[in-house]
């Protein structure tokens, strides 16, 4: 009993540490992200969308290949990549709440609305296919013929998104000799920052798995809550240094990317499945998250397109609020019917 006990403090305490990286270094990609934004005149939309997105990523990446070979845990890498774009659609609630005395929505660029309705676009996909997966076979070899779709609307995405900053990039005069440096010392100590997060933050979902099978918990619900809320600490972290920077753009475009990024992972992991499609080998249950998400990210948009001018109980806007509830409702769901 003694070594168990101490089992598991060690794994907690290994949890904690990676996390602690995760924020001091996540906090320096922030810092450095939004320097290069401003030093290349990309704006904070296609940095946060594409640039931050991939390195907060990256965690979903690992932690799904490896669900689908080595662990042969389909239900883990659905519900990780389902359960991030949930819980990072959350986090723009939880922006909302910080920022005083106008709301988030309020700040952020509309170009947004691009990214997040592509998303959408995507979750419905994979939400469909879930739906019909066990009972239409639509696959091509071993892979769902969602998979290819979503890989192509993640990069149509990235291309809508690149041309519509092109305004603003426009705006911009070439850096000079000294920003041309000044750019060089930010591309090399972001690159630093997104190597600590990435070490990191890969090693969390292991630490999360391990955790979860000791407490006894179902795969489906590690994959949808504990692996996903760890495989998103990255983003917490990022979105929170970026809000403090003043750079609401690249906080809500780490997210909005990050979710078109997931996206795109559950295709990959489709392809590294070899037993059969993805979608069609785990609980339609995981169908719940991609419609909560499509809930939640058609509530951001409105938002966005008419910003709420009144907090409820003086906290939060209609708009967060209601995300904040489907978080919930998603998370009751899964906990009282938990995936396989």
């Amino acid at each position: 009993m003694l070594a168990w006990k101490n089992a598991r403090m060690t794994l907690w305490l290994s949890f904690a540490l990676c996390s602690l990286a995760i924020l001091v270094a996540g906090s320096l990609l922030s810092r450095y992200g939004d320097e290069i934004a401003r030093l290349t005149g990309l704006g904070g939309t296609w940095i946060g969308t594409v640039l931050m997105a991939t390195v907060t990523s990256l965690p979903e990446l690992m932690t799904g290949l490896s669900a689908v070979t080595a662990a042969r845990a389909p239900g883990i890498a659905v519900g990780d990549v389902l359960g991030s774009c949930v819980f990072n659609l959350a986090m723009i609630a939880l922006l909302d709440v910080l920022q005083r005395p106008s709301s988030v929505y309020s700040l952020a660029s509309r170009s947004h609305i691009i990214g997040i309705a592509f998303a959408a676009l995507m979750l419905a996909l994979a939400g469909g296919a879930l739906l019909v997966g066990r009972s239409f076979d639509s696959s091509v070899l071993h892979v769902s013929a969602v998979s290819p779709i979503l890989l192509l609307l993640y990069l149509l995405a990235m291309n809508t998104v690149f041309r519509v900053e092109g305004a603003q990039r426009a705006n911009h005069a070439s850096p000079g000799s000294a920003d041309q440096a000044a750019l060089r010392r930010a591309l090399l100590r972001y690159a630093g920052a997104a190597a600590a997060v990435v070490v990191a933050a890969v090693a969390l979902p292991f630490l999360a798995v391990e955790i979860a099978r000791a407490m006894g918990w179902s795969q489906g619900f590690i994959g949808t809550s504990l692996v996903a809320m760890t495989t998103s600490l990255p983003e917490l972290t990022v979105t929170i240094a970026a809000w403090r920077l003043k750079a609401v753009d690249l906080a809500i475009g780490n997210l909005v990317g990050s979710n078109l990024f997931n996206l795109a992972i559950l295709a990959i992991d489709d392809l590294a499945y070899l037993p059969g499609p993805l979608l069609s080998n785990v609980s339609v249950a995981h169908a719940v998250s991609a419609f909560a998400a499509i809930g939640m990210s058609a509530a951001v948009i409105v938002a966005l397109m008419a910003p709420p001018r009144a907090r409820l109980l003086n906290v939060a806007s209609w708009a967060s609020v209601l995300l904040v509830i489907l978080f919930l409702a998603n998370a009751w769901t899964h906990f009282r019917h938990p995936a396989s």
